[in-house]
């Protein structure tokens, strides 16, 4: 299907886009020199952008990707030199790039990394607090910290949180090597891969499809991922129940249940009527 693309915003080194006919919000990063590689300026201009869809309720999904050859070489080493060298830096305010993960794992909007070419160590990490990863067969995903004398700060505490075998994540920490897409997703580190060529259209459509759902039970599953997942089981079913009977106040889930049986009768995509 084809998909139009509406520039709401741009940066220096960002630009933000919204699918013309359809709830779908794009983050480009655009230092394609850099192989997108993250600095300050690059991660303020993506705090801005979070903030437009935000402010827009019709913009149900993110899709992050990257301009020209990767989606994000990770930080750039010039600026973390700048980091790792602050004077007496407050160790209660993180690094603005530790604040991006942080608060882009809760933004209330379903996100999906659209993976091409490397994605290494802090951009990994950034890969790893998306909800949906669609990687490219033959991208490069990686930790290279470790050779050059880091343990990997966000990278490592998103992988050994990304609930792939512990012996997986180790090797891929310890050895600095790069994994595919197709490896990724047989670990389970990535949601799925495609091809290279339709890697776009994949994600897109994967994007538009959950767009067409009402943004409380997209924003409600994000909520009992996001903390369920870091509970008891005992915790995280009774998380779902409080969850639930906040989610009746903005949508009765079973308001349409004629419209449903209907469209499963017939074998036709279903979209509830209060989607928009």
């Amino acid at each position: 299907m084809s998909v139009t693309w509406k520039l709401l915003k741009e940066w220096p080194e960002l630009y933000l886009e919204r699918m013309e006919d359809a709830g779908v919000a794009r983050i480009v990063l655009n230092r394609p020199d850099k192989h997108n590689a993250q600095n300050g300026t690059l991660v303020q201009y993506f705090f801005e952008a979070l903030e437009i869809i935000r402010a827009d309720k019709g913009l149900k999904v993110v899709i992050t990707k990257g301009a020209g050859k990767s989606f994000s070489a990770g930080l750039d080493l010039h600026f973390l030199h700048h980091l790792d060298h602050e004077p007496l830096r407050d160790f209660d305010r993180p690094a603005i790039t530790t604040r991006l993960n942080e608060e882009f794992r809760d933004f209330p909007r379903i996100t999906i990394a659209q993976v091409h070419g490397f994605c290494l160590g802090g951009s990994m990490g950034l890969m790893n607090v998306h909800d949906l990863v669609i990687a490219a067969e033959d991208a490069q995903i990686g930790m290279p910290e470790m050779p050059r004398g880091s343990f990997g700060e966000i990278a490592t505490s998103t992988l050994f949180h990304a609930q792939i075998p512990i012996k997986k994540a180790s090797l891929i920490a310890l050895t600095g090597r790069n994994m595919s897409g197709i490896e990724a997703e047989r670990i389970g580190l990535v949601s799925m891969c495609a091809p290279a060529v339709s890697l776009e259209d994949t994600t897109n459509g994967i994007a538009r499809q959950i767009a067409t759902c009402h943004l409380a039970p997209l924003q409600h599953h994000k909520i009992a991922v996001q903390m369920g997942r870091d509970f008891s089981l005992r915790d995280a079913i009774r998380l779902d129940q409080l969850v639930g009977e906040r989610q009746s106040i903005a949508v009765d889930p079973t308001g349409d249940v004629d419209g449903w049986l209907k469209a499963q009768k017939d074998k036709k995509d279903y979209k509830r009527p209060d989607a928009d």
